[in-house]
């Protein structure tokens, strides 16, 4: 084969074969493939889209173009979840301990965050000694003997995407429904969960900016879990403002673990997304035969304890202190902390996730490129939603900072992307749809 010629027949709008796409990624992996040739396939698939046949197929190359996990030698069937990003997302941290607690073992592989989309990673590791490095071998003891294991991706897991990612990342291709696709659902295959739940995030603080084009890459990735013989879901999630209260690192961290211990400060919009996410897995899992069944055993393994004791094991079997689940409190915050203080009355009408993220990002909490250094203590406390009412002057939230100077510019960042109105707004919904 040839790549000029796999590159014209996509160009021209004809499907690839199976073995055009194997021999492509085969060639890719070696790294015999030149960057400029890979990168044109990329734009060609770009304009002319792919089937679903031909997105299964590419989905399923670079899911072999490593290595690939097999759970079934430490446990029958395991869940897992993959969120598409988003601003104040910290669903993992309560959502996979309390999935464990119910008796279904969940085996995560995650990402660093990039932008304004933290990544889990990044949050657990402002636990001191957390350690996101698990060797396969301990990745499997770990799920076995305690449920529930969260660690990094290796870079012997799908090293086709990596490679297509950067690329893409550089070409101007990346908003490509199969290309996005097949990054996600390849890296889910290759880590050998049974049943996946895929949070597709829509709105301005999300990748995918409307339900529509947010539905389309859900149905997409569905199909080629389904046809690649695992059980999925995806849910379509709100993200026109931020998830929860807390943004940031550690400040994300201890909201979720706040939210484990079951304090009567849990934000209301980010647990009934936990118990939308997690409900899903279990029934994936057959741990409960409908919504309302999975949520009532959630919230038991929430208001026991035993979720929270969970969430504990899995910290300290990878070399976390407990104390710090114990007291989240403990967790470093920085120097500078200064209230929000809103400037009119009247009703929430945005609350742009976009700009909070950004702000975020200015105050040192997300990387503007691979590689780049955090801030884990930094972030945003922002106390109201869409739809509710406020008083002039009232505070709001706060806002912590490394620096009085980022202190400053974050505040008005924030401020900037609130927005009120003098006629009630309606509160934006949780969800948008499921696609199975």
């Amino acid at each position: 084969m040839r790549a000029t010629d796999i590159i014209a027949h996509k160009r021209d709008a004809l499907q690839l074969s199976t073995a055009e796409i194997n021999w492509f990624i085969e060639q890719l992996t070696a790294g015999t493939l030149p960057d400029y040739q890979a990168s044109a396939l990329m734009m060609a698939i770009y304009i002319q889209g792919m089937s679903r046949r031909e997105t299964v197929d590419l989905t399923l190359a670079m899911a072999n173009s490593g290595d690939q996990l097999d759970l079934h030698d430490a446990v029958d069937y395991a869940v897992d979840k993959h969120s598409s990003g988003g601003v104040g997302d910290k669903t993992s941290l309560v959502v996979l301990p309390i999935v464990a607690a119910c008796g279904v073992p969940v085996a995560k592989m995650s990402g660093r965050g990039l932008g304004f989309s933290g990544g889990t990673l990044d949050k657990m590791e402002a636990i001191p000694g957390w350690q996101a490095h698990v060797p396969i071998e301990s990745f499997k003891q770990q799920v076995r003997e305690i449920g529930l294991v969260l660690a990094g991706q290796t870079a012997e897991l799908a090293p086709a995407d990596g490679k297509l990612y950067a690329l893409r990342d550089v070409t101007a291709t990346v908003s490509s429904i199969p290309l996005i696709a097949a990054s996600i659902m390849s890296k889910k295959l290759a880590a050998g969960s049974d049943g996946i739940v895929l949070d597709v995030k829509v709105g301005r603080g999300a990748f995918m900016k409307t339900v529509e084009s947010g539905r389309l890459l859900a149905e997409t990735m569905v199909n080629i879990g389904q046809d690649a013989g695992r059980d999925v879901v995806a849910l379509l999630s709100e993200m026109n403002q931020p998830l929860g209260y807390a943004v940031g690192n550690a400040n994300e961290t201890r909201e979720a673990i706040l939210t484990l211990h079951g304090s009567a400060d849990t934000p209301p919009d980010f647990w009934e997304h936990c118990l939308e996410v997690g409900g899903h897995m279990l029934i994936l899992a057959g741990g409960a035969d409908s919504l309302d069944t999975a949520k009532e055993k959630m919230t038991a393994a929430r208001d026991s304890g035993r979720a929270l004791s969970k969430f504990r094991q899995m910290v300290e079997a990878q070399g976390g202190s407990g104390r710090f689940v114990d007291r989240p409190d403990l967790l470093e915050q920085p120097p500078f902390v200064a209230d929000i203080t809103i400037n009119r009355g009247g009703w929430v009408e945005e609350i742009d996730a976009a700009a909070i993220g950004m702000a975020s990002v200015l105050l040192g909490a997300g990387r503007e490129k691979k590689g780049d250094s955090i801030d884990y203590r930094v972030g945003i406390n922002l106390m109201i939603k869409v739809g509710d009412t406020v008083k002039a002057n009232q505070v709001v939230g706060q806002v912590l900072a490394a620096t009085e100077a980022t202190l400053q510019a974050g505040n008005a960042a924030v401020l900037q992307a609130l927005t009120v109105s003098d006629q009630p707004v309606k509160p934006l919904p949780h969800f948008y749809g499921t696609v199975t």
